[in-house]
């Protein structure tokens, strides 16, 4: 099994990067090939240009779709931001899934074009689930991400993990939380 990892944080002292290194690990004893995109290391740039609207991509992305093609499966390692995708993020996904490569239109009708392949979502967020449900914010969420980007390229979302109030939990929860990937990527 190819296992892709696109992975989002700034610092490598974070939760987020726990969670990479828990999956990077997990994968590789269940005998996966796995392939890590650390955007931030990587320096990626996120902004998309005026030639790439129209159809250009350059070096840089026909290598992230190469990486795609590969892959069986596709993790999604970031925090929410802002009731969202990190900026490096978004522009991965503005940059990365290009009209043609991960959707096109035949007939006035969409058609995802990553269809076969998986996605694993991990976020994590400063709110709990309860501030954001109490908003409808925990919808809105999935709706954007797995239904809104990530479905609509044909991609099946095997999971979404939100871990929430990650600033103010203890060790224990987040142990816990490990403990809860390492489960999910025994079943997969």
């Amino acid at each position: 099994m190819n296992d892709l990892i696109v992975y989002a944080h700034p610092r490598k002292e974070s939760f987020n990067h726990a969670i990479l290194e828990t999956t990077v690990r997990g994968l590789q004893e269940k005998g996966h090939e796995v392939v890590v995109r650390d955007l931030y290391a990587m320096e990626f740039q996120p902004v998309i240009s005026s030639s790439e609207i129209l159809g250009g991509i350059g070096e840089d992305i026909e290598q992230e779709h190469e990486y795609l093609k590969w892959a069986d499966v596709i993790t999604f390692i970031y925090p929410i931001w802002w009731t969202g995708l990190p900026a490096i993020v978004k522009g991965y996904i503005d940059r990365v899934f290009t009209y043609g490569f991960a959707y096109r239109y035949v007939n006035g009708e969409q058609k995802g074009l990553l269809k076969g392949k998986k996605a694993f979502i991990i976020n994590t967020q400063g709110k709990s689930h309860a501030q954001y449900a109490a908003i409808g914010m925990d919808k809105a969420l999935l709706l954007t991400s797995d239904k809104g980007i990530f479905e609509y390229c044909g991609l099946e979302v095997l999971h979404h993990v939100i871990f929430e109030s990650v600033p103010s939990s203890d060790e224990t929860t987040r142990t816990a939380w490990l403990k809860q990937i390492e489960e999910l990527i025994g079943k997969a």
